[in-house]
């Protein structure tokens, strides 16, 4: 059973997400909060293995009370759930210690496969946010990138280094002289190999691991 913690300041919102949640029967929102400041309280009292997290709340904001739980319990995971489709916010999130960051017009699925994303060590990012930071992300990266696994082919680095580089599947082929069927099959393997949920986490994958 996953344990949820909704930190969240409209209460009518919470209601929404917990019912969301539920529908996933290993799923259970086990605390709420107002604030930030009384999520990290009830993380001082209470087992949780996730927070969904607001940004924008009175008092203690998301940022803040993201920052504070990462660096006292790194074993809690916290995805970030907001109205704001900002770069900056994004980013600013991952560098406290945030595992995803996400809208919240987001359906349910997205949320609970999103939720299990983190949960798996995952990176979840909303498509539309990716879409932003991911370039920012490959102006800084890491200057001592972790090793790729080495199960890697030599092609299959050279087509993650391009969707790194954020080139479609089309692109990428155009760019290997291979067809296109060629690049999905690639991605599949590639993909499973691993264990990323879609491109994004695979670009990211790329920027953490020197591979762009």
């Amino acid at each position: 059973m996953i344990r949820i913690l909704l930190a969240e300041d409209q209460k009518l919102v919470r209601q929404g997400l917990k019912m969301m949640i539920e529908t996933d029967p290993e799923m259970k929102v086990t605390g709420e909060a107002g604030d930030g400041l009384e999520a990290i309280q009830l993380c001082e009292t209470h087992l949780f293995d996730l927070v969904l997290m607001d940004i924008r709340m009175p008092g203690m904001d998301g940022l803040e009370a993201t920052a504070k739980i990462c660096e006292r319990w790194p074993n809690i995971k916290v995805l970030i759930l907001t109205t704001f489709n900002d770069d900056d916010y994004a980013l600013e999130a991952l560098k406290r210690g945030a595992s995803g960051y996400m809208l919240k017009d987001a359906d349910a699925e997205l949320l609970i496969r999103s939720i299990r994303s983190c949960m798996s060590g995952g990176l979840s990012l909303e498509e539309q946010v990716a879409a932003k930071i991911v370039p920012r992300l490959l102006k800084h990266a890491d200057k001592k990138p972790g090793r790729a696994d080495p199960s890697l082919t030599s092609r299959e680095l050279d087509i993650i280094r391009e969707v790194g580089k954020g080139k479609s599947n089309q692109e990428i082929a155009d760019e290997l002289c291979l067809s296109l069927g060629t690049i999905k099959n690639h991605m599949t393997t590639i993909l499973d190999k691993l264990q990323l949920r879609d491109r994004t986490q695979l670009a990211i994958y790329a920027i953490h691991h020197g591979i762009v």
